[in-house]
């Protein structure tokens, strides 16, 4: 029907919407610059291109990401298209994130539903945890490990300050996780550290005070990471780390300083997360009862059986289910 000329309210007539043809295609972005997110602050990337690493050389670009992305977290390998020199008052774009390897995520608390990530793509978690001063937290320590089991991410302790108290206790209650502990003090040879960081993606984690920030100023001397004492009083360290920064070691391979922290919330974590990481006990619990929860006061789990009939060790379940009650605990 045609629109008449004097028809008052067809003046007033909403212009219909001119719109392009949908296409599931989307766009090529293979043959851009491939980077690493090395820093986030404010809106803004610290990005390194990956073709650097081969010798050496270039800049850290800044970048804004596209509005099309919804987050970008240190650690992410991503596309960027735009200035990619990194000459002063330059701006890249971040075009694309790849995929994610691995994500390790934290809660702020338990009752926080929000999950955080803390580092992309990385391949090793390294609980850093003092012997003394600040006194070790073994339940902060396996909250974290859960986090490594559940990320997919190969778990690694290295204790501090030997100096000042003896590792036995922490070593053997790692024991039977399978969990290698290294130990150093103030003036300890780094080589067993550097070879287990080498040419692999690490993850450093550890509560403030605990010395986390003075091993990466010697792992990487131009690092520059400041560090802190432990308040006598509180017996706590102030926090030095503001964000997570990925490092280059001089031998080969990447370190992620993230900030000290007092908590380590999972919320987000359930047991058959856990059980996951697990192959054994996993395969174990398939003979338990709807709704076990695997703890020593359920009566007919399948892990007390197979303890009983001699198929799996009394201190690697016990430690698995200490692990599991780190979860309500800190």
């Amino acid at each position: 029907m045609s629109r008449r000329d004097d028809d008052d309210h067809a003046r007033f007539e909403r212009p219909r919407r001119r719109t392009r043809p949908r296409t599931k295609e989307r766009p090529d972005y293979s043959e851009l610059p491939l980077g690493r997110v090395v820093t986030v602050d404010r809106g803004r990337y610290s990005v390194r291109l990956e073709h650097d690493r081969a010798d050496g050389t270039g800049d850290a670009i800044t970048a804004a990401k596209a509005r099309s992305i919804r987050g970008v977290v240190v650690g992410d390998l991503v596309r960027l298209d735009g200035d990619v020199t990194g000459a002063e008052g330059t701006l890249a774009r971040i075009a694309e994130v790849l995929p994610r390897t691995t994500v390790l995520r934290r809660t702020a608390d338990d009752d926080d539903p929000i999950e955080r990530i803390v580092v992309a793509n990385a391949e090793q978690l390294v609980v850093v945890a003092a012997l003394a001063d600040p006194p070790p937290r073994p339940a902060l320590i396996d909250r974290c490990l859960v986090a490594a089991f559940v990320a997919g991410m190969d778990p690694l302790v290295i204790l501090t300050k030997s100096d000042l108290a003896s590792p036995e206790e922490m070593i053997a209650a790692l024991e039977p996780l399978d969990v290698p502990v290294l130990v150093i003090g103030p003036d300890s040879d780094l080589s067993e550290v550097r070879a287990a960081l080498a040419d692999r993606i690490s993850v450093l984690l550890g509560h403030s005070g605990v010395g986390k920030s003075t091993l990466v100023n010697q792992l990487v001397p131009d690092a520059d990471r400041t560090t802190s004492h432990v308040n006598a009083v509180t017996g706590r360290g102030r926090h030095t780390s503001t964000g997570s920064v990925v490092l280059d070691l001089p031998g080969g391979g990447r370190i992620v300083d993230t900030p000290g922290f007092r908590s380590f919330g999972l919320a987000h974590v359930e047991v058959d997360d856990v059980l996951k990481a697990f192959t054994d006990l996993h395969e174990l619990t398939r003979d338990c009862p709807r709704g076990c929860t695997h703890l020593v006061d359920e009566p007919e789990c399948a892990m007390d059986v197979a303890v009983a009939e001699g198929r799996l060790s009394p201190a690697r379940l016990a430690s698995f289910r200490r692990i599991l009650e780190s979860r309500e605990q800190v």
